[in-house]
């Protein structure tokens, strides 16, 4: 009896706690949020040029399993990005997902508008390499638009 009450223990832990696992592997909505008012705060504490340095770290604060911290300015240039620094300097205004959304351009009405939103579209998830839907959580902070999303 006691054999099987092991046994089943170990299948259990091999089927279901890799499953906690897994969920704990995606960022939340919530953390998403809570890293863009933390990158928000370390720019009033450090000063915006500090702050995307920081930002643009793939070892750094703003950088957490799938998610980053983005920066952009009101004309789509993107100033700092936690995933890809290939992306930095870049004029990103007529970029478009895989169905053809132009996210950019949605993201700078949303952010004339709101001072914080959120927005729907497909990108690359970092961790899987692979194009998949995302939510990403903006707020405006002067000039700049901050951004962090997760992968649904």
């Amino acid at each position: 009896m006691k054999k099987h009450l092991v046994l089943m223990a170990v299948i259990l832990g091999m089927t279901v706690l890799p499953l906690v696992g897994v969920a704990g592997d995606k960022g939340t909505k919530e953390e998403a949020v809570a890293m863009v008012k933390k990158a928000i705060e370390y720019a009033k504490a450090n000063g915006i040029e500090k702050a995307l340095a920081e930002i643009s770290n793939p070892k750094g604060q703003f950088v957490d399993r799938d998610l980053y911290v983005v920066v952009y300015d009101m004309n789509g240039k993107c100033l700092a990005h936690g995933a890809n620094p290939k992306m930095i300097g870049r004029d990103l205004i007529d970029n478009k997902d895989i169905d053809g959304k132009e996210f950019m351009k949605e993201r700078i009405n949303l952010m004339k508008t709101n001072t914080t939103a959120w927005q729907e579209y497909k990108f690359m998830n970092p961790v899987t390499k692979q194009i998949e839907p995302k939510e990403m959580y903006l707020e405006r902070f002067g000039d700049l638009i901050f951004g962090c999303g997760v992968y649904k």
